[in-house]
């Protein structure tokens, strides 16, 4: 049984290409997915209160909530790339790891 990552753990394998993947699935995608756009506004202030917090936990959970509700809880559309899924599931484990 694979253990619960920590919300640092998590933060330190994902956020650095969620940075990257976040700006080109909004260009690419954002016409047809629009709700991208808020996608990518909540994860810009996940990113900001993380940086904010420093080693402290960022109060979070009304962007995690958002996320939730804007993306039907991490559900991908079935027209979109590998990196827009892979966007939503690191969206995903990153709130799974928040709430743990």
């Amino acid at each position: 049984m694979s253990k619960q990552l920590t919300f640092n753990e998590v933060k330190e394998k994902y956020f650095k290409t969620l940075e990257q993947y976040v700006p080109i699935v909004a260009r690419v995608h954002g016409s047809n997915h629009p709700e991208f756009h808020e996608v990518r506004k909540e994860f810009d202030s996940i990113i900001k209160k993380t940086k904010e917090a420093g080693k402290d936990m960022p109060e979070l959970n009304g962007e995690f909530a958002r996320l939730r509700e804007i993306t039907d809880n991490y559900t991908v559309p079935g027209d979109v790339c590998e990196s827009y899924e892979a966007v939503y599931n690191m969206l995903a484990e990153v709130d799974k790891s928040y709430k743990a």
